[in-house]
């Protein structure tokens, strides 16, 4: 029996995240599968930092709803937490994260949130350049 992905793109206030959306659809492979966008911003803060609020925001669900796409935008204290948690609750069986420019493992967040994520899921890691093929980090 073949199972449905879930698939959960993380997002940041950079129009640059649709490769990432991109990517995330290219995954999709029938009706049932889920295709979740989500971007959590940490508390206190805006949601979209320098960008207008509303085009920030208006753009984002454009481009989810054009994509078949689920988009969920929220605040939380621990962002890491906050996505495993989305991750956990929704089933989720992929994950597609952008490449860091972090060099520091404790600074990168594909680190952080792979140290939160409890069940095992696939990291898609896209490079910085679509082109080539993101890199599949398995836990």
């Amino acid at each position: 029996m073949k199972h449905n992905k879930r698939i959960m793109v993380c997002v940041t206030q950079q129009k640059s995240c649709e490769r990432l959306i991109d990517y995330g659809v290219k995954l999709v492979t029938n009706d049932a599968d889920e295709l979740h966008v989500i971007h959590v911003v940490k508390e206190n803060w805006k949601y979209f930092g320098q960008l207008e609020e509303k085009d920030a925001l208006d753009y984002l669900f454009e481009v989810s709803k054009t994509n078949n796409a689920m988009l969920t935008v929220t605040k939380a204290k621990d962002i890491e937490l906050a996505l495993a948690q989305f991750a956990e609750k929704n089933k989720i069986t992929d994950i597609i994260m952008g490449e860091s420019l972090e060099r520091s493992e404790q600074q990168n967040m594909i680190n952080r949130l792979q140290d939160q994520t409890t069940k095992s899921v696939r990291f898609c890691v896209v490079p910085l350049d679509f082109e080539d093929e993101p890199e599949v980090l398995a836990i």
